[in-house]
């Protein structure tokens, strides 16, 4: 007789390899229709969750329904690992969008951060070449400064107030205009003039173009900026991460139960 345990991984898995469908089938029409390396890139991860959901769904629901001590051990092994990893990256991504405590960071606009208050390993990879290319790549394609009013908020001085920076996405305040401390003159939404003879300390001034693909995304600023907004959105899914290994922590105490199950219903079957 199939236990309780059984039915309620069969269910479960049911549900998930019916989700995993769609998924796999939207990253392979997204591949089809990618246009260039970094769209290919961003949804290279739909058809890898995809196929993972389904193999391991199909294992679970064939080894909890037909009783399947082989398949179902398979899956709670897969399961185990998925945990660990989740649990592993949660952490990681927690210990490197670390803040020393000593830092303020309300009030700061994006001028005031610095490279150095992120972790090393954040810092070595927008610092290398190869990977950055990649990222301003995502930056120009997805249109990150041509698609907002970001620029047109700086026609008029009354729009710099801090409380239009912080509503404003990081990565939009460091890649979409000159920093702050250059002092350039905002002629339209599109266009900053350099001021003559004007003496920078800062080298992002002199990286600025008004070009539509150049503006800041060679700056520091615009780094900063990427990070500060993956600082923000790693943090969210990390405490998103948590709650999820708990919820599969449950289920895979119920695969457990299950496994348990077949296996005393196989030793029984095998002397009766």
């Amino acid at each position: 007789m199939v236990r309780c345990s059984n039915i309620v991984i069969g269910i479960l898995n049911l549900f998930t390899l019916i989700l995993s469908i769609p998924i796999l089938l939207a990253g392979v029409a997204m591949q089809k229709q990618a246009a260039t390396e970094c769209e290919r890139w961003l949804d290279f991860p739909f058809m890898v969750v995809g196929i993972f959901l389904l193999v391991v769904s199909l294992a679970g629901l064939i080894g909890a329904c037909c009783r399947s001590t082989c398949l179902l051990w398979l899956y709670l092994f897969v399961m185990f690992l998925f945990i660990v990893s989740l649990f592993v990256f949660t952490v990681f991504a927690f210990v490197v969008t670390h803040k020393n405590v000593s830092e303020a960071i309300s009030n700061k606009g994006i001028d005031d951060y610095k490279l150095g208050d992120y972790s090393k390993w954040l810092q070595r990879k927008v610092n290398d070449t190869k990977t950055w290319n990649k990222i301003k790549s995502c930056l120009q394609t997805g249109k990150v400064c041509s698609n907002n009013n970001y620029r047109h908020k700086f026609l008029d001085n009354a729009f710099k107030s801090v409380v239009d920076e912080k509503h404003t996405p990081a990565v939009e305040r460091g890649c979409c205009k000159p920093p702050n401390e250059c002092n350039f003159v905002n002629e339209s939404p599109n266009v900053w003039t350099k001021p003559e003879n004007g003496t920078y300390n800062n080298p992002d001034c002199d990286r600025w173009s008004n070009d539509e693909n150049t503006l800041c995304y060679d700056c520091q600023s615009c780094k900063v900026g990427l990070l500060e907004d993956l600082k923000y959105d790693w943090k969210r899914l990390a405490i998103a991460n948590m709650i999820l290994v708990v919820i599969l922590t449950f289920i895979y105490s119920i695969g457990c139960c299950a496994f348990r199950n077949n296996r005393r219903n196989n030793y029984y079957r095998k002397y009766r």
